[in-house]
């Protein structure tokens, strides 16, 4: 199996948690009345756990001195309360804000597969599928708790503490300082562990990414690694992934520990000098019993605030590396779907010095393509041929838009595809593919699907099954209604391209793209195939990607792709005559030194097999006969 394709994204660098954290702002502003009034909530919350110290004090200092069971009654009916009311809050809080953020989370997942929808393929050439799914799945859940958790908290935490200290203060304001004197090291060390935890939750995260897409990788190639017992080599190459994730998780383990053994450890020792230094007030008559009490149990109500600081601080730096990912994806710009419709007038498919250099090209290396000149005239078929890698697939991409040239113009009835919007383009432009990809929904959806928003009738469906012979679709146990599974892998490799073929017809299209739509299917079915598309070919401009005689014969004109220019244009049996190159195409026969062996080699197209070349010889010698 081929290695996933590395996070493109950049590396973990020193950034801004706060500035991070701020972008998502405009999906947390619908919800932002319910958030403040759920910390409101939690802060009224908090209070009640404050106040009983202050019972306490009442008890001890009255009650309990005056040896008075009533009293005693009254106080610990208080303490219930208010410990009541405390969980109550809690409960309100947490009511408040489940159902609104959620509401955000898918929100910014619709908007996230929005945007990849909406992506240029060069996009989605660079970045693994894990990593992608990763942001969607995994880094969206962070967030959410984020929003539930850790935001508001931060805020409870910190006006508890303040309303806490006031309190201690105002019952002492020596034993206040003394608890106080951890401050200043907890701010130092909790900034160490920010920058260093944060490090370490960026990796992990790209990680886990990393480790999805292996994942993908193997179930959608499961037949691969079975087929050439791989299983081994795929179970080490994820035990080594999954190892380098145990190891990072593990350093975000350490991490945390070690902050909240330190954050845990200076509290308590100051707590525990604040008790010694309070007995010895209380034992000189300069401090009461039920102060003394009160002072100690309001610090120790406070000690979740500040031992949670850890906590607190760890999701807020992961929540802000999850925030870094999403909007990485977030922040790439979006094929260009500008443009207006310009008027129509017949004149087919232009393509005047068409070059195109995929983006992540080496340096120093030549176009794919380097000047396509070609005129494919209004209700015309044009057979586009070419030695393998010559970048046949990769000039059927451009024109529905796929990739944008990076030099001269394609024009569809004399508007030119730049400036035309990307929506409309594709409304024109139907295109099969050689490798088939079909969708884990039913016969009739897939096929549907290549009739664009109009949508297709249940005549137009079955039309188009008859036209790519799917004859096989009555035969499934629910006909149209059958699910064909996940990438169709229910079906053989000749049902999933003719279905793929009935997608591209089923809407009538203007203009029709294949590339070498036949090649899976047998001698027999590729003949009834023939037949039935030379009647849907009478009614459109197409463009026919062929590697066998069979397929050129579809063809009104051919057009020989070599050194990223077209060479040479004409009828199969023109050029069978004047152009050995096609001559050498249409024959199969091998040479030492291919002509067309350059750096230029298409990353689409797929080296043709021995079978293949001499099923294309005996398809050259029926051509030549008839």
């Amino acid at each position: 199996m081929p290695a996933a394709a590395p996070d493109p994204a950049p590396p973990a660098r020193s950034r801004s948690v706060a500035r991070s954290l701020l972008r998502l702002w405009p999906y947390v502003r619908p919800v932002r009345v319910r958030l403040a009034l759920s910390a409101v909530v939690a802060v009224a919350a908090s209070c009640m756990s404050l106040f009983i110290p202050l019972v306490l004090k009442w008890l001890v200092d009255g009650p309990v001195t005056d040896h008075d069971p009533g009293g005693v009654w009254l106080g610990g009916g208080l303490v219930l309360l208010l410990g009541l009311l405390e969980a109550g809050l809690f409960g309100v809080r947490r009511w408040l804000v489940a159902r609104p953020l959620a509401g955000v989370e898918a929100s910014m997942r619709s908007d996230l597969y929005r945007h990849l929808q909406r992506l240029p393929v060069e996009f989605h050439d660079r970045w693994a599928s894990g990593q992608l799914l990763s942001r969607a799945t995994m880094d969206l859940q962070i967030l959410r708790m984020f929003l539930a958790f850790p935001l508001v908290f931060l805020v409870v935490n910190a006006a508890t503490v303040l309303i806490g200290f006031a309190i201690l203060f105002a019952q002492s304001w020596l034993l206040g300082l003394v608890l106080l004197a951890p401050v200043v090291p907890l701010v130092i060390l909790c900034s160490y562990f920010e920058a260093r935890y944060a490090l370490a939750a960026r990796r992990a995260q790209d990680q886990a990414g990393d480790l999805a897409t292996l994942i993908e990788e193997s179930v959608l190639g499961i037949r691969i690694i079975k087929a050439f017992g791989r299983h081994r080599s795929q179970a080490r190459a994820f035990r080594d992934q999954a190892k380098g994730l145990w190891s990072t998780e593990m350093r975000k383990a350490r991490l945390l520990a070690d902050i909240w053994a330190v954050i845990m450890t200076l509290p308590e020792l100051a707590i525990g000098a604040a008790l010694v230094v309070g007995v010895l007030q209380v034992s000189d008559d300069r401090l009461s019993a039920g102060t003394l009490v009160a002072f100690l149990s309001t610090a120790l109500a406070l000690r979740w605030p500040v031992e949670s600081i850890g906590f607190l601080l760890a999701m807020s730096n992961e929540s802000a590396t999850a925030a870094d990912r999403y909007f990485e994806v977030m922040d790439t710009p979006e094929a260009d779907i500008s443009g207006a419709p310009a008027e129509p007038r017949a004149d087919g498919i232009r393509l005047e010095g068409v070059r195109f250099r995929y983006p992540d090209a080496p340096a120093g290396t030549p176009d794919q393509l380097t000047g396509v000149d070609l005129h494919i005239r209004p209700g015309e078929t044009m057979a586009l041929v070419g030695a393998t890698g010559c970048g046949k697939t990769t000039l059927t991409a451009l024109l529905p838009r796929l990739h944008d040239a990076t030099g001269g113009r394609i024009t569809l009835d004399g508007a030119d595809i730049a400036r035309l919007p990307v929506d409309r383009v594709r409304e024109l432009v139907a295109v099969a593919f050689e490798e088939p990809t079909l969708f884990s929904a039913t016969v009739r959806e897939n096929v549907a699907m290549g009739a664009g928003t109009q949508g297709a009738s249940e005549e137009d469906v079955r039309w188009a099954l008859d036209v790519a012979q799917c004859d096989f679709v009555q035969r499934l146990p629910e006909g149209l209604e059958t699910e064909v599974g996940e990438q169709g892998l229910s079906l053989s490799g000749g049902q999933r391209q003719r279905l793929a073929l009935a997608r591209a017809v089923v809407g009538r299209p203007q203009f029709l793209v294949l590339d070498d739509p036949l090649s899976a299917l047998d001698v027999h079915t590729e003949a009834l195939v023939e037949a039935a598309l030379r009647e849907v070919l009478r009614e459109t401009t197409a463009l026919v990607v062929a590697h066998r005689p069979s397929t050129v014969l579809l063809a009104d004109r051919v057009a020989l792709l070599s050194g990223g220019r077209i060479t040479a244009v004409g009828t199969h049996t023109e050029l069978l005559h004047g152009s050995a190159e096609y001559r050498h195409l249409m024959s199969g026969a091998e040479t030492q030194d291919d002509p067309q062996d350059d750096p230029r080699d298409d990353p689409y197209e797929k080296p043709r097999h021995a079978h293949d070349e001499r099923r294309e010889a005996a398809d050259l010698e029926r051509s030549e006969a008839r």
